[in-house]
């Protein structure tokens, strides 16, 4: 099941197993594919497929209670078995995380121009009004209007599409090479959806980035990937080109996904819905 980018690769996945310490339950098994400089790659898979294990595992973020075995090389760096201060300098400059609930990366208690301005200040060493005008650009790259009143708010005193928009900005805060999406626009309606695809499509474009983007909707990942990597119990059934999974799609499972999907589809379009 081999397809590899055409471009230089920027994340090569060996192997990857990830099980339980203590009873030994695998959770991931023999995970390999890559990710190339620049590409829009999507992970696909139903709740328990282990895409969103597969993210956590390539960034360094599994919990003590998961062992990760394999290979992981991100931008030459091995993550599989690094140290924590290793990892602390891949993350964000090399791999940086936007979660499907972006309360999760946001500090309640503070202005959102200040938790942009924490990154930029320790990884640019930037000041003053040179500080103030990049979070002002943040802002502005991730679409947002109003940017000097939204720098001075606390997240609750925003829009949810507007919070997860800042989620995006703080991850692009020090210009990572690769982008893992991990469910972003799940708990948006159809219009802030269409927004963040975009936002996320034109960002990458513009940066040269690389985007890892999971989600169990294959509607969604075949507006932004490139490329499919399908999962399902831990393991990828089917990868390759976005098209050809659509269109022709090898695995029973992949399948039935399309099939789901076109189902939800023709029953909104009953109910006169989008």
């Amino acid at each position: 099941m081999k397809d590899e980018p055409q471009v230089p690769v920027l994340l090569k996945v060996t192997g990857l197993r990830a099980y339980l310490v203590n009873s030994g339950k695998p959770l991931l098994q023999d995970i390999s594919f890559s990710v190339g400089e620049g590409e829009l790659v999507g992970i696909l898979g139903q709740s328990g497929s282990g895409k969103s294990l597969t993210s956590l595992a390539v960034t360094g973020l599994l919990p003590g209670s998961i062992r990760a075995e394999g290979s992981v090389i991100l931008g030459g760096h091995e993550i599989i078995g690094a140290g924590e201060e290793a990892l602390n300098m891949i993350r964000g400059r090399d791999v940086a995380m936007v979660f499907q609930e972006p309360a999760s990366a946001l500090d309640p208690l503070m202005k959102i121009g200040r938790q942009l301005a924490l990154p930029l200040k320790k990884h640019s060493g930037l000041r003053g009004m040179e500080l103030q005008k990049r979070v002002y650009s943040l802002l502005e790259e991730v679409k947002l209007t109003d940017i000097r009143r939204i720098a001075g708010s606390l997240p609750f005193e925003i829009s949810g599409g507007q919070r997860q928009r800042i989620a995006i900005a703080l991850a692009l805060a020090v210009s990572p090479r690769l982008l893992i999406a991990d469910e972003p626009t799940s708990s948006a309606d159809a219009r802030i959806q269409k927004q963040l695809i975009e936002l996320i499509q034109d960002t990458a474009k513009v940066r040269g980035m690389a985007v890892l983007f999971i989600s169990h909707d294959i509607a969604v990942v075949r507006k932004i990937a490139g490329r499919i990597l399908v999962m399902k119990d831990g393991r990828i059934v089917e990868t390759g080109n976005t098209g050809n999974i659509i269109n022709n799609p090898r695995h029973e499972y992949t399948g039935l996904l399309l099939r789901c999907a076109r189902e939800l589809d023709r029953a909104l379009k009953r109910e006169g819905l989008p």
